[in-house]
């Protein structure tokens, strides 16, 4: 007879793939090193492979679950365990309703399909997070930990560099998921910055120009912020409009957008 955890499916419209390879769990748990002050906060624990070992650090830990045969299935399993289970779609939690007097540390393997508007999601509680590992499809993390001047480098790269130190920790091939990904994976560290090395007047017209400036990436980048800002504005600050926004440094964004949003 099957146990409950093999008889749960992995759900296509979920984008799940389950972690089962024991070797890289060991070293995604080696890597947060859990302790028992934490307040660890897991999005999507699917079947436990990461939940058992998190569970075991005796950290505060909530989980965040959509598929509600997988909840049923986790709160079965644990519970005997002190942990709480969120039914809902990490995209819309609340994660401030979860901060108390200890930063969070989020964990999770997340599904490829929402891997970046989710990511954008947990910058806008930077605030309130100590760090978080993450796995992504390998793509994702080279351009979150891309440099100017590559090709990797873009909107999300410069956005989460914004608010984190980021290091890519190691690569996952497909074979350690069922069902098995067509895709490579790997874990990455993001460390949000106690004090902004950079900090932008006002990030959201940060935001608004970073996207600007990679819709059309190929663009240079008088042709690209022309309907924010002039060549002269631009020159002025000692940056050169022919240049391409792939190589462009964070501090020069910022620097344009504090000519949007003067203090």
């Amino acid at each position: 007879m099957r146990s409950k955890k093999s008889a749960v499916r992995a759900r296509r419209r979920y984008a799940q793939n389950f972690l089962t390879d024991p070797n890289i769990i060991s070293k995604i748990i080696s890597a947060v090193a859990p302790q028992p002050q934490d307040h660890l906060v897991e999005i999507g624990p699917g079947r436990g492979a990461l939940t058992d070992h998190l569970v075991q650090s005796s950290a505060e830990l909530d989980v965040i679950e959509i598929d509600r045969d997988l909840v049923d299935l986790l709160s079965d399993r644990y519970r005997d365990q002190s942990l709480t289970i969120h039914q809902g779609d990490a995209l819309s939690f609340d994660f401030d309703s979860l901060k108390e007097k200890r930063p969070l540390r989020v964990v999770g393997n997340l599904p490829y399909n929402i891997s970046t508007p989710l990511i954008f999601r947990l910058l806008e509680h930077a605030h309130g997070i100590k760090d978080m590992h993450l796995m992504l499809q390998r793509e994702v993390v080279n351009r979150l930990v891309a440099v100017p001047s590559t090709r990797d480098y873009g909107r999300l790269g410069i956005m989460a560099q914004y608010y984190c130190n980021i290091i890519k920790c190691f690569n996952v091939p497909p074979t350690a998921f069922r069902p098995k990904p067509k895709v490579f994976s790997a874990v990455v560290r993001l460390i949000p910055h106690q004090k902004l090395p950079f900090e932008a007047h006002n990030v959201e017209v940060l935001r608004r120009l970073v996207t600007q400036a990679f819709s059309q990436r190929r663009k240079i980048l008088r042709n690209a912020l022309k309907p924010l800002l002039a060549v002269d504005a631009i020159t002025a600050l000692g940056i050169d409009p022919e240049l391409r926004p792939e190589n462009v440094t964070l501090q020069q964004f910022i620097q344009l957008s504090d000519l949007l949003a003067p203090r």
